[in-house]
This record gives C-alpha cells, sequence and structure tokens, in this order.
C-alpha cells in the first residue's frame, strides 16, 4: 500500500512538473514571438518610403511644384519614359527631387536602366532658383549601362562611381536591364555607396581631402557644389529609360 501512495505521489510530480514546462514553454514562445513582432515593428518604422508605388507624392520637378508626364508610375515602379527625348533631356522628364531636406540618412533603393543608358541618383542637393540642375551642388551616385555607353569607358564615370571623383573599388551590377539595389549612406561627415550588397566607395565629406578631389573634377568651378550638409535627394534625367522601385530612407 505505500508503495502505490508513492507511486501516486510521484505521478502527480511528474505531472505538475509536465504541467509547468508545457505552461514555461508556452510562455517563452509567447514572449519569442512578442519580441520578434516588436522588432519587425521597429524595423519598419525606421525606413521611411520615398515612392509608394501609386503616385508621385513627395516628389517635384528641380525648382518646380510639379512633376513632368514623362516621369510615369506602372505597376508599383517608376518609370522615366524616353521616348520624346529632347537634347540631353527629355520633353516632359527632367530630374526630380524630394520635398524633403536630409543630411545624416541611408538610402536604398532598386534600379535598372536601358541599354546604352545613363543616370544618378544625386544628394544634398540644394533647391534654389541660382542652380540650374540638381548636379549644380549635389554630388552623384553614378548609373550607366557600363558596357553600352560611351562614358563606361571613363574612370570615375561608370556605375557605383562617386562621379568625376572616386572610382569604385569593385564593379558590382547586374547585366543592363536587370534590376540593382544601390545604397548611399551618410552619417557625420562619412559618405558610403555600396551596390548590390557590396561597397564601392568610402570617403570623407568636407575636409581638405574632400575639397582637394573636387579641385581636380569636372566640378572644380561650380561655385557650391559638394559644400554643403544638408539637402534633397535626386533622381536624374540624363535621356534615357529608366526604372526605380522600393525607395527607401531611413534617418541616422
Amino acid at each position: 500500500m505505500k508503495k502505490v501512495i508513492l507511486s501516486l505521489s510521484a505521478l502527480g510530480l511528474m505531472a505538475t512538473a509536465c504541467g509547468s514546462a508545457e505552461k514555461g514553454d508556452t510562455e517563452s514562445e509567447s514572449v519569442k514571438e512578442e519580441v520578434t513582432v516588436k522588432a519587425e515593428t521597429t524595423t519598419e518604422e525606421e525606413w521611411t518610403k520615398l515612392f509608394n508605388g501609386q503616385n508621385l507624392d513627395g516628389w517635384t520637378n528641380y525648382n518646380k511644384e510639379t512633376v513632368g508626364p514623362a516621369w510615369k508610375v506602372e505597376d508599383g515602379v517608376l518609370f522615366l519614359d524616353a521616348s520624346n527625348k529632347e537634347n540631353w533631356q527629355v520633353n516632359g522628364g527632367g530630374d526630380i527631387v524630394t520635398e524633403k531636406v536630409y543630411d545624416n540618412f541611408h538610402l536604398k533603393l532598386d534600379w535598372k536602366i536601358s541599354e546604352n543608358g545613363n543616370s544618378g541618383i544625386m544628394f544634398l542637393v540644394q533647391e534654389l532658383d541660382e542652380y540650374k540642375y540638381p548636379w549644380n551642388t549635389g554630388p552623384e551616385y553614378q548609373l550607366l549601362d557600363n558596357d553600352g555607353h560611351p562614358d563606361g569607358k571613363i574612370e570615375k564615370h561608370r556605375t557605383g562611381d562617386l562621379y568625376d571623383l572616386i572610382k569604385a573599388t569593385e564593379e558590382a551590377e547586374n547585366p543592363v536591364g536587370e534590376w540593382n539595389t544601390s545604397e548611399i549612406i551618410i552619417n557625420q561627415g562619412k559618405l558610403t555607396f555600396k551596390l548590390n550588397g557590396v561597397t564601392t566607395v568610402e570617403t570623407t565629406l568636407w575636409d581638405d581631402s574632400w575639397k582637394a578631389l573636387i579641385a581636380n573634377s569636372k566640378f572644380k568651378n561650380t561655385e557650391g557644389f559638394g559644400q554643403y550638409q544638408e539637402g534633397k535627394i535626386a533622381l536624374q534625367d540624363h535621356g534615357n529609360n529608366i526604372w526605380f522601385k522600393n525607395i527607401m530612407i531611413k534617418e541616422l
């Protein structure tokens, strides 16, 4: 009889232990799920969409109040239709800029370009009457069909370069017509370019070395170029078809 009582007691303890373990596992899973959800929410909140996939709210043509009809939105993609080219830009196109100004940020976007195409992403752009184009003030992350465009033969003019200032340390572009992911990071004067996950440029803005880069470039006589510590972001119309999507920014 004593043995039976002990066995039943043991079983009771085991059941209690199992119940506690199951409860603990459930609580652990619940906490884990809650932490995961919070982490995802935080990540989403840090990034802001600069392009909503439906229209060009938040953008205008440079020094204008609207966006020309050659900039189109199709299936969640921003597309510059260069079929009606006028001189080196598109009739109804033109460079477009964000309405908002940024200083320290991480910009990330996907893009693809047409054969023989040329475009770029400019940053720290000043939208003032005395400047005709975004590149008068804003440095450029070059986007190019390296094999098809004549600029592909010029050092510092290829995809992933800091245009006319610094050559990419590594070429990581995908074949023309395929999507690429580009990133521009500015944080406390440090500038980084990435292309498809590969770092192509790292430099320091506004110091003596930066001034020397400009002095030895085509921008040496462009007053105001690369001097501003905050500004708008611009997408360039260089007269060729270019597509953008997933344009996001994180302010640092």
